[in-house]
């Protein structure tokens, strides 16, 4: 019988492509990859690079087990400090509770590179399946996905072509569904303010999908405000803080997350802005923060639980289908207008 080409996602990589697509013996591949014996730099770099494109992972359980699988299901996530991320590990939790496949998680703090290592370790440890958040990642963390051997659930997001499965929303269409709700409202002078801008790509494609609606209005942002760190109340108090003084003609804020939404919010009632006939607002998530706001911050449901339940599904074979990936399942948030939007 031939041997199955590589490209075949069922056969999982071995030493022995390593060492075809690098020119050396398997026993060198295994010292490079070991770490261990006198092995030339040029050699060593040869190996790691065949390794790294073939998205070839060492398994640090060889041998240990007849299956070659552990009963672990690796979450690779942002951030562990969004309020997002739990709910969506409750929901992968009450799935996968009575399947005997326990979740690991590692964070990847929105670095593509972070993601890439993260992905590494756990697929080195040949987990049972893998739920990563979005669908962009480096080319070698796409290498190891496609070549895992195990179902994969990228969640969060269908804006893209998944490895195997995808669970999450249309960031594109929340964005849109949001400007048409605030043009409706009769706002015109509209900015944007972000944060962990560009590495979120959910909160970038939200963005992409609103313009286009603004666009279709005969309109554009007059003012956006961008920060690369993380989430925080006093970070929102200062992006709109910044943008309101910059451009005072702005008569509405739309905030990537409800976390700097809560703050510019804050920040508009501390200054006596009326809101929201004044200035309107609205963020994304609808995280239960929001309950606890003076007034009640417009924004979407992003199906944070569902998603994590879902994708937990897929992985232990639980859908209705009764098929184990290739699936790709849109949910649709709903938009909640609040206090911060005029009637």
């Amino acid at each position: 019988m031939s041997k199955p080409p590589i490209s075949d996602p069922r056969r999982t990589l071995t030493l022995r492509d390593v060492s075809e697509a690098s020119g050396v013996s398997e026993m060198t591949v295994s010292r490079v990859l070991r770490n261990r014996g006198d092995v030339s730099e040029t050699t060593r770099e040869r190996v790691l690079e065949a390794a790294r494109r073939l998205g070839y992972v060492p398994n640090k359980i060889a041998g240990a087990l007849a299956s070659q699988r552990v009963n672990l299901v690796a979450v690779i996530i942002p951030s562990l400090s969004n309020m997002v991320f739990p709910e969506v590990m409750t929901g992968i939790s009450e799935v996968l509770e009575d399947t005997g496949l326990q979740p690991v998680v590692g964070v990847t703090n929105y670095s593509p590179d972070r993601e890439e290592s993260v992905l590494y370790e756990m697929l080195s440890w040949r987990p049972s399946g893998v739920i990563i958040a979005g669908l962009e990642h480096t080319e070698a963390a796409q290498a190891m996905l496609g070549q895992a051997g195990i179902p994969i659930v990228e969640i969060m997001d269908i804006d893209g072509t998944p490895v195997d499965s995808a669970v999450g929303i249309s960031h594109r269409r929340a964005g849109r569904q949001m400007a048409e709700a605030i043009i409706a409202a009769g706002y015109r002078n509209i900015a944007f303010l972000g944060t962990m801008m560009p590495h979120d790509h959910r909160a970038r494609k939200r963005l992409e999908g609103f313009e286009e609606a603004l666009a279709k209005a005969g309109l554009t942002l007059v003012d956006r405000e961008f920060y690369s760190g993380g989430s925080a109340l006093l970070k929102g108090r200062e992006m709109t803080e910044a943008v309101l003084t910059r451009s005072p003609q702005v008569d509405f804020l739309y905030y990537s997350n409800d976390m700097i939404g809560a703050g510019g919010l804050l920040y508009c009632l501390d200054k006596g802005i009326d809101v929201p006939g004044r200035v309107g607002l609205a963020g994304f998530n609808g995280v239960e923060l929001l309950d606890g706001l003076p007034r009640k911050l417009a924004t979407m449901d992003a199906c944070r639980l569902k998603i994590g339940r879902v994708a937990a599904e897929i992985i232990a074979g639980k859908r209705p289908s009764g098929v184990i990936g290739g699936e790709v399942i849109e949910l649709f948030p709903t938009l909640q207008k609040g206090d911060t939007i005029r009637a």
